[in-house]
């Protein structure tokens, strides 16, 4: 499981011009899942994500997490994080999991985060959004479940 993280003042995912997820400071995952994926892999991220200390304290050394300062989340299907592009010009996403078992594992992802974190929004898995945010510092990680 991938995901880039970014840690955002505030963001919204929109689809033909109407909002469906919008959250304020937080963090946005983009979250690609993997042919090799399980949920140990589901579970495992959301704690990463959730207790990584990618926040400031008023001193300005990243310490905080986003359970420690009570940000919200918006989780974005993103499987073009597992394109290979190392061979010709077009990506490929055989490293991908299939879409129905995705949808399970990404369904699984936000059902676990809202346990956690107070406000979980999401984007509409397979949808073409647009994604609108405003990074903080800027600040984007790239987590691998498989590091």
């Amino acid at each position: 499981m991938r995901a880039v993280l970014q840690r955002v003042k505030e963001a919204k995912v929109e689809i033909g011009g109407e909002t469906k997820g919008a959250i304020g400071k937080g963090i946005v995952v983009f979250l690609g899942i993997g042919r090799e994926d399980s949920e140990k892999d589901v579970e495992w991220m959301v704690e990463k994500i959730v207790n990584l200390r990618i926040f400031e304290r008023e001193e300005g050394k990243l310490d905080l997490s986003l359970l420690d300062t009570g940000g919200d989340l918006l989780v974005v299907s993103q499987f073009t994080l597992y394109g290979d592009c190392s061979k010709g010009r077009r990506p490929s996403f055989s490293e991908a999991m299939e879409r129905e078992k995705a949808k399970d594992l990404f369904d699984r992802f936000v059902e676990l985060a809202k346990k956690r974190v107070k406000k979980v929004e999401t984007g509409v898995f397979r949808a073409h959004m647009d994604v609108y945010l405003v990074n903080d510092g800027p600040v984007t990680l790239i987590v691998d479940s498989k590091s």
